[in-house]
């Protein structure tokens, strides 16, 4: 599903403050994995998510998504297979506007440009039935405007509004970095859930170790824009959470 070939990124090349942020990395992901990445600050975490979003381009090296080289495609053209959440709750709404009007926005993300049927009533049961799995009561307040909402609900309502354009792969860059610990347990939950109801490939940045034990398929630890190590977290049976702390030091 998702490749990489000898990949790496070099920051102002050729200057006095030239950084190697991704040094030659292969990488392969296959269908359905969840890929959780771990690594200090600086370690090329989010430069890697940034190369596979599309949002910069690599220095060197291939990239290929769903059998597609994307090497040179910027981030709004692989929006077609890709959909991605932020730290920050606020990056991935709009506060002005209600939930609905939000969802409307998302459904029609990589649409052609055009003119589009606007909120209907079987667009708003859909949002609303969506909405219900979350359990959070906020099918009853779509008319309410998304910047009154906490950074929990916004968060959670954001990985819904993420997969509404049937995408394939879901980037999660750090998302409950900013929410309280049980907001944060609950939006890791409905990833998890939505990534298995919707089968989808997913790579996830953070620096928890007990959610990536918990939801993992694999977990990879980064270091100076290399991985460091790459363990298969499906013999979970024979890895004990304390082991994986050890593991990755």
């Amino acid at each position: 599903m998702i490749g990489l070939e000898k990949v790496t990124k070099i920051f102002n090349k050729g200057k006095a403050n030239q950084v190697g942020a991704i040094n030659g990395i292969n990488l392969q992901i296959a269908d359905g994995e969840f890929v959780v990445i771990v690594g200090a600050n600086g370690s090329g975490k989010t430069t890697l998510l940034n190369l596979i979003s599309g949002s910069i381009m690599p220095t060197s090296g291939t990239i290929s998504i769903d059998g597609n080289d994307v090497t040179n495609i910027p981030d709004y053209k692989r929006s077609r297979w890709i959909a991605r959440v932020f730290q920050n709750p606020v990056s991935g709404t709009a506060s002005d506007l209600s939930i609905l009007d939000n969802f409307r926005l998302a459904s029609i993300r990589t649409q052609p440009k055009g003119l589009k049927i606007g909120v209907n009533e079987a667009f708003k049961k859909q949002v609303k039935e969506k909405i219900a799995t979350l359990g959070m009561g906020l099918e009853k307040k779509i008319e309410q405007p998304m910047g009154t909402l906490s950074g929990g609900q916004r968060q959670a309502l954001t990985l819904l509004m993420s997969i509404m354009d049937d995408c394939k792969v879901l980037l999660l860059d750090e998302p409950t970095a900013a929410l309280d610990p049980r907001s944060a347990e609950v939006v890791m939950k409905t990833a998890d859930k939505l990534i298995k109801d919707f089968k989808l490939t997913a790579i996830l940045i953070t620096h928890n170790l007990k959610d990536a034990y918990n939801y993992g398929t694999r977990v990879i630890q980064m270091g100076e824009g290399c991985i460091l190590k790459d363990i298969d977290t499906h013999a979970k049976a024979k890895l004990k959470q304390h082991d994986m702390f050890d593991w990755f030091g």
